[in-house]
């Protein structure tokens, strides 16, 4: 099958270089039965990947599932993947299938395998390399005969480092590596996937479809998409429904595009994923809001009159981040921890968050830039979930 039938095929737009060198290496790798790692920012359609790897090998006719490590619990992964003996924990009231045993014979994607727990990560290991594996409160080895595929938007190399990730595991897995590239890094791609997602609203709300002008194309082009594809189709979404006007302006398009700095902010990581959001990396980003929303109220008061005296937050210990030309001002520590304690901040931010995305939590803990498994913690930490 060539590249052209395969776009047609899992409609995929754009003839960037690196996106058809992936997409290659996806066909050829399909008639072996070598695990792949597919890398890739959140949002670049890393699982189309494997259904493109599945459907051209000998396993086609055989199960394919897709599984989220990130969204399933940790105390209930174990069970999900290998199965479990009826007893074995409480609600196991029966004896349950897990996917490896359920995929024999087909292939298994493990979505942001980078999520597992070290545990879990042992008994991958041994499945892969000996297609056995033993279900919870089970004594007895099974066998198995599956693909694994593999996908994160993780530097594993800085996981091994931090003890989160199997160095082992991950050599097992990174026999065929296939990167999808960024969409900013497809900037001739990025007006088709807008043109043809605008169509497709269109067609689904029949209404006439959204046209950009030269203008608001450039600014399309020029946008980082820090949610890549899947930020891309949800603003062509929200203008398609929103938007009375069908001729879309820079101005009017810039309305929907997030300022990119709270994209760009710098996240420290500590064991928790490289995308763990930190109470201090969420006060940086509340901080910059504050800076933002005080630079606005100082010029529209500017306007009217001028300011005699400018307040400005003590200066202390000075921390600066540059982002793209911009900078985040220096703070006082101890005169913001004065009157905005940690939690407080993580609630609002969190809170923000998802009435922005309708309670979607996997949206918010995208614009948060943390996994649904740490959202969800937090969630649970500050009661938000009452």
């Amino acid at each position: 099958m060539d590249l052209r039938s395969i776009k047609q095929r899992f409609d995929i737009i754009g003839d960037n270089q690196a996106l058809n060198r992936a997409l290659e290496i996806a066909v050829q790798v399909a008639a072996t039965d070598l695990s792949v790692l597919i890398t890739g920012e959140s949002g670049v359609g890393k699982e189309v990947v494997p259904q493109i790897i599945h459907i051209n090998s000998p396993r086609k006719h055989n199960q394919y599932i897709a599984v989220n490590c990130g969204a399933i619990p940790e105390g209930t992964i174990d069970s999900e993947l290998f199965g479990h003996e009826k007893g074995s924990f409480t609600g196991a009231f029966e004896t349950r299938k897990g996917y490896f045993e359920v995929a024999n014979g087909g292939t298994l994607f493990l979505d942001e395998v980078a999520e597992l727990p070290l545990s879990t990560q042992v008994r991958l290991l041994r499945v892969i390399q000996s297609g056995e594996f033993i279900k919870v409160g089970s004594s007895k080895v099974q066998k198995t005969d599956v693909r694994v595929i593999a996908a994160t938007n993780v530097k594993l190399q800085r996981a091994i480092e931090q003890g989160r990730f199997r160095e082992d595991l991950y050599y097992r897995l990174n026999t065929v590596p296939i990167v999808v590239p960024s969409l900013r890094d497809r900037k001739e791609d990025i007006h088709l996937l807008f043109k043809k997602f605008a169509l497709d609203f269109a067609d689904k709300y029949m209404m006439p479809s959204i046209r950009l002008t030269p203008e608001a194309v450039i600014l399309l082009e020029s946008y980082r998409w820090p949610g890549n594809v899947r930020q891309l189709k949800s603003i062509a979404e929200q203008i398609s429904v929103i938007e009375h006007n069908r001729l879309i302006g820079p101005e009017l398009l810039k309305k929907y595009l997030p300022q990119e700095p709270l994209n760009n902010l710098p996240v420290r990581t500590d064991g928790h994923g490289s995308d763990y959001l930190t109470d201090r990396d969420i006060i940086f980003k509340v901080l910059y809001q504050l800076r933002q929303e005080v630079e606005e109220l100082k010029l529209k008061l500017s306007q009217e009159q001028p300011i005699a005296t400018a307040t400005r937050i003590p200066a202390g210990k000075e921390i600066q981040s540059t982002i793209g030309d911009s900078s985040i001002v220096d703070y006082d520590e101890e005169a913001f921890a004065e009157t905005l304690s940690i939690s407080e901040v993580n609630a609002d931010l969190i809170k923000k968050a998802l009435e922005r995305n309708n309670g979607k939590r996997k949206l918010a803990a995208m614009e948060l830039g943390i996994s649904e498994r740490t959202l969800y913690r937090k969630i649970k930490e500050l009661n938000l979930d009452k």
